[in-house]
This record gives C-alpha cells, sequence and structure tokens, in this order.
C-alpha cells in the first residue's frame, strides 16, 4: 500500500500539521513489524514513567526510616536495614528508569530512520519529476543543504514527538493525580496553571524564533549554493578572472548567515531564561 502523498509548507506549517502530515511514516500502514517495534517502545515509555514517579517516594521512605524513632534499642539492626533496603530500592528504582529509556530508544530506532528513508526518497524522485529549466538552473549547493537540513528535521520531529512530547504529556497527567490524590484540588490547580503559563511562554518564544531560524537558514542555502556553484564552474570563474567577485558574494552571504545566528543563539539565550526565572519564581 503506497504511503499518502502530502506536502508541508515551510512558511505555513503548523506543529499539528506537520505531525498529522508525518503519522504515516510513524505508523506505516504496510510495515507491522515497525508497528510493534511503536508499541513497545510506548509500553517502556510508560513503564519508565511509572517508575521514574516512585523514585521520590523511595526517597522520601528512606529519609522518614532515618529520621524515625525507636522504642527499643533492640530494634536497630532491623530499623538501620530497613532503611538500606529503601535506599537500594531508591538507586535500583533510577537504574531501571534509565535502563528501560535506553530499551525506549532502540526500539524506536528504526521507525524513526524508515520516515526518514521514506522521505527522502520522495524528495529524490520528486527531483527527478522537476522540469529541465529548473535542472538548467542548478542551485546544486542550496539544494543539497535543503535536502541534508530536511533529512535531519524530520529525524527530529519524529523523535521529538514520540519520545518526547508524548512522555512529558504521560508524567503531567500521572504528576497531577499524584498531587490531586495527595493534596487536593487546589494545589493541583495551582500547579496545572503553572505549567500552562510555561508551556505558553515556550510556545510563544519558539514561535518568535522560527522566523529568525529560518532567516539564518536562508542565509546558509545562499551561501552553500554560491560556494558549490563557484567551484563546479572553476574553469569559467578562472577563464573570466572572476575570483575576487566570488569570494566577495559569498562573503556577503556569510555575514548574513553570521548574523542571523548571532540573533538566533541570543533568542535561544532569552528562551532560557524566561524558562528559568518562571522556574524560580513558582519554586
Amino acid at each position: 500500500m503506497a504511503l499518502q502523498q502530502k506536502t508541508v509548507s515551510a512558511e505555513s506549517g503548523k506543529t499539528l500539521s506537520t505531525i498529522r502530515n508525518l503519522w504515516p511514516y510513524m505508523w506505516p500502514s504496510e510495515r507491522a513489524d515497525l508497528k510493534m517495534r511503536v508499541v513497545w517502545a510506548t509500553f517502556y515509555l510508560l513503564l519508565s514513567k511509572i517508575i521514574l514517579l516512585s523514585v521520590p517516594y523511595f526517597f522520601k521512605w528512606s529519609t522518614d526510616a532515618l529520621n524515625g524513632k525507636l522504642d527499643a534499642p533492640g530494634l536497630l539492626p532491623t530499623f538501620m536495614l530497613g532503611a538500606l533496603m529503601l535506599v537500594v530500592a531508591y538507586n535500583v528504582a533510577r537504574l531501571v528508569q534509565w535502563g528501560l529509556n535506553q530499551l525506549r530508544d532502540a526500539m524506536f530506532a528504526s521507525v524513526g530512520q524508515y520516515a526518514v528513508r521514506q522521505l527522502a526518497y520522495k524528495t529524490f524522485v520528486h527531483l527527478h519529476k522537476l522540469s529541465l529549466r529548473f535542472h538548467l538552473e542548478r542551485r546544486t549547493g542550496g539544494l543539497s543543504r535543503v535536502i541534508e537540513r530536511g533529512t535531519k528535521g524530520i529525524e527530529t520531529i519524529v523523535r521529538f514527538t514520540i519520545l518526547n512530547t508524548v512522555p512529558t504529556l504521560i508524567e503531567f497527567v500521572l504528576t497531577a493525580i499524584i498531587f490531586w490524590w495527595g493534596y487536593g484540588f487546589s494545589y493541583l490547580g495551582v500547579t496545572a496553571f503553572t505549567v500552562w503559563i510555561y508551556i505558553w511562554f515556550t510556545i510563544r518564544a519558539s514561535d518568535w524564533r522560527i522566523n529568525i531560524r529560518r532567516d539564518m537558514n536562508d542565509s546558509d542555502t545562499d551561501a552553500n549554493t554560491k560556494a558549490i556553484d563557484s567551484l563546479l564552474n572553476f574553469e569559467t570563474v578562472k577563464y573570466f578572472g572572476n575570483e575576487d567577485m566570488e569570494a566577495k558574494r559569498f562573503d556577503q552571504s556569510m555575514a548574513k548567515y553570521e548574523k542571523s545566528a548571532t540573533q538566533v543563539w541570543t533568542s535561544l539565550g532569552w528562551l532560557n531564561f524566561g524558562q528559568r526565572r518562571h522556574d524560580q519564581h513558582h519554586q
């Protein structure tokens, strides 16, 4: 069964739209083995989150045991043994949670690479269907950089969706249940509102950074286009003595890239600062 043909616009695509278009590659209808890997990865994910939430309880119980009062001196060996076992259980739980995360990543690796391979194949086929005029213009450098960046971006989106976004949502739901059960609805409401503010700020700041990142990518593509195309036409450049002009054109593109890249890292610093301030304010 052929995969669904869909195109995502780099200019107007939104997160949900992108995930919806990539879903046939994350859950391929003709590959039952990859579906099973997604199921197992999800299982390991859920199990690791449950164990992760149990880790603080082991730490709490071991601390309470060490701070407990003994009515009889003869109970000291039993008391210390119980506290020691809880400390061991705490560390074992952390180790098991880490191991489950590695199993999750290993199970999902082939799914992510399958998505990259299929979309790279579709891109390659599409390029061969373009007109002769497109290929005669031959912006080889920029085209190769766009394909490379797109392939890496696809893998990042697929892994981020399954291995980061979904686990975070699951962890929040489980944590919310624990807060509601242990501290009541009012405490849960304050926590949920704080998380909502954090998510809202992150989304707004990330949307602001997208345009800056796009400018950086465009500058990088332009510089790579000029570099590769100039080298491919080395004989012509040499014949007309245009080495200095080509170098100047390349440097102009790199100057734009330098400016955009600086803005990208500066905006990332502001994003991290805002998130950190939010965390400290609500601690």
